[in-house]
């Protein structure tokens, strides 16, 4: 498996919490249930099974249940207090939850193997897994709350506490005084000590896995996990202050087709060579659609050659997009003159080709083969290579985007695919019969489906354009990348419609790579409905087809702030590295840890 696969699968961990209601009213029923089967346990002579899970349901309610909502509550309150972030009620409380039935559950085995074998270590059980949760709310709040560990040491105490000290007084006050004084003393030293090995073991561990971060990229490992936490939570883009620190300012291309008819300019081809990642709302994952809308005429932005190294690390780095299509806009000449839609095909590589005025547009697939992104180098040689052979002057790009598979691979220097495109320019017939031209458009923003079907604020977009007699559809859908197979599906299911050609595109979108697929391609799902939009979108563009003139232009974008040429693969490589070693190191060091732990809560000699 890749690197980026790697990467994009830790978002399967990514879910969406319950309310908080819901998680309240689950640990009030889950620690009644828990204290009625610790009493039907220790079924008391004379006494009824309903009878002893009642008392036993309450005695479960109060030292699981009451302390761990107070616990949650708390929580929360202290760590903001403290200007942490991301901890809102409801994620306090799911944890408190969580830390409870495991204790819950622990209780219960201690006190099934104290029966058995006849041996009181019930309370050792209880030590032990507060131990277990004190360990576990400390890495939770220090690794996604941005507040210091000594905080978050601190903090994770609270739970573990309540509940004992609940356990305390409940015993002291209706069932067993004997462990009241040296015992207890004894009890407490024991937790003590094992609390403090196995929170050290946790800290060690985070500052192995922090060093390669700060070693390779300058960035703190837990500021990077908080603040992108705060992003899916909250939709803050405070982690693009982190990307500032390794980026790069480039220089890049956009290149554009714009028509114009009787009213001005009636749509724009738009394909920059920015990457519109790396995920969410951050920096330019939603490029094509905050692109697009800077514009007040229908707007394509289609996927140019480039890879997550392009990734702006603002949103504000937009608007250098937009400057460069204006500025180009300002110089474009218009005419009548377009080509018909051609495809061409050379081993791997497909291409449909249309000319221009002075133009033309290259739109590449590599399907039913899986290719993901078209590295920058290889789409300018592709550009380099087209512009002399057909001696235009615009020669634009389009990676469609297509075709998908979880282990689809970057096209760099070097690889085979880079020769198969070479090839097929290489047959392109620069000489084709130009024609009057006419295009038809419409966008649906698709609103039956979201980003949990891969698509995106921008749905489907569709340009009609006929030339001569022919009438070719440009369909782009807002989405990242398209589950293989799913093109010709589309293809063959407008093949009775009153179009020649057919060419379907994504624009590569990440802000669809938020949930839990990580890669989140369009056609995964829903393929039915899909393709009812993309009929629809053709009949409703054929009904807008007017007369328009074209031009083409080419523009450089200055100053990019991007993750640059190596931060991408540096950040990709970093993590995937601290994934695969904490594989390793988490449970050496964390489970070693806990057998010390326990070693010294059931046999130490205090």
């Amino acid at each position: 498996m890749s690197s980026m696969s790697n990467v994009a699968g830790l978002s399967k961990f990514i879910t969406t919490l319950p309310k908080t209601k819901y998680t309240i009213l689950g640990m009030l029923i889950i620690s009644y249930i828990l204290g009625g089967i610790y009493y039907l346990i220790d079924l008391i002579p004379n006494h009824g099974i309903i009878e002893e899970f009642i008392f036993g349901g309450l005695f479960g309610l109060a030292v699981l249940g009451i302390s761990s909502i107070m616990s949650g509550a708390l929580n929360q309150q202290v760590i903001s207090s403290l200007h942490g972030i991301n901890l809102k009620i409801k994620h306090s409380m799911f944890l408190s939850s969580i830390s409870m039935t495991i204790l819950g559950i622990f209780i219960i085995i201690g006190y099934v193997i104290s029966r058995v074998i006849n041996v009181d270590i019930f309370v050792n059980f209880m030590l032990f897994a507060c131990v277990l949760i004190y360990g576990f709310n400390t890495l939770v709040f220090w690794a996604t709350s941005k507040v210091r560990f000594t905080v978050a040491a601190t903090t994770g105490l609270i739970q573990p506490v309540l509940i004992i000290s609940m356990y305390i007084l409940i015993s002291f006050l209706f069932t067993d005084t004997s462990f009241i004084g040296p015992a207890m003393v004894q009890i407490s030293l024991k937790a003590i000590v094992a609390g403090i090995i196995f929170v050290l073991a946790i800290y060690a561990f985070i500052r192995i896995i922090a060093s390669p971060f700060n070693k390779n990229l300058g960035i703190g490992v837990l500021d990077l996990l908080s603040l992108f936490i705060a992003h899916m939570n909250e939709g803050s883009n405070s982690l693009e202050g982190e990307f500032e620190n390794m980026s790069e300012a480039i220089e890049t291309i956009v290149t554009f087709i714009s028509f114009k008819g009787e009213n001005g300019i009636k749509a724009l081809f738009i394909s920059p060579s920015v990457h519109p990642g790396p995920l969410g709302d951050l920096g330019g994952s939603n490029m094509p659609t905050l692109l697009a809308n800077k514009f007040n005429h229908f707007t394509m932005v289609a996927h140019g050659p480039s890879t997550h190294d392009f990734n702006p690390i603002a949103v504000s780095e937009i608007d250098k997009i937009e400057a460069a299509v204006r500025r180009g806009l300002e110089k474009i000449e218009y005419s009548k003159d377009a080509s018909k839609f051609i495809r061409y095909t050379f081993k791997k590589a497909k291409i449909g080709v249309q000319f221009f005025n002075e133009g033309m547009v290259i739109l590449s697939t590599f399907a039913p083969e899986a290719v993901d992104d078209i590295e920058f180098g290889v789409g300018l040689t592709m550009m380099a290579q087209s512009r002399s052979r057909c001696s235009v002057k615009d020669s634009i790009i389009v990676d469609c985007h297509n075709s998908f598979n979880p282990e689809s691979g970057e096209v760099l220097p070097g690889h085979a695919e880079v020769f198969h495109l070479i090839g097929v320019i290489d047959t392109i017939n620069p000489k084709q019969e130009k024609h009057d031209i006419k295009i038809g458009c419409y966008s649906n923003n698709m609103d039956t489906l979201d980003k949990h079907e891969g698509v995106g604020e921008s749905g489907i977009k569709t340009m009609i354009i006929e030339v001569g007699d022919q009438r070719t559809a440009y369909v782009l859908f807002d989405s990242n990348n398209m589950e293989i197979g799913f093109r010709q599906e589309i293809i063959d299911a407008v093949s009775d419609f009153e179009i020649d050609e057919i060419e379907v595109m994504t624009t590569d979108t990440h802000t669809v790579n938020t949930i839990s697929r990580g890669y989140n391609p369009i056609g995964v799902a829903k393929r039915a409905e899909i393709i009812e939009y993309v009929k629809l979108s053709i009949t409703e563009a054929l009904e807008d087809l007017e007369k328009v003139e074209v031009g083409t232009g080419t523009e450089k974008i200055k100053n990019l702030n991007t993750f640059g040429p190596n931060n991408s693969t540096e950040l990709i490589s970093t993590i995937s590295s601290v994934v695969a070693v904490s594989k390793i190191v988490a449970p050496v060091l964390l489970i070693t840890s806990l057998f010390i732990s326990f070693i010294w809560i059931f046999f130490g000699g205090l």
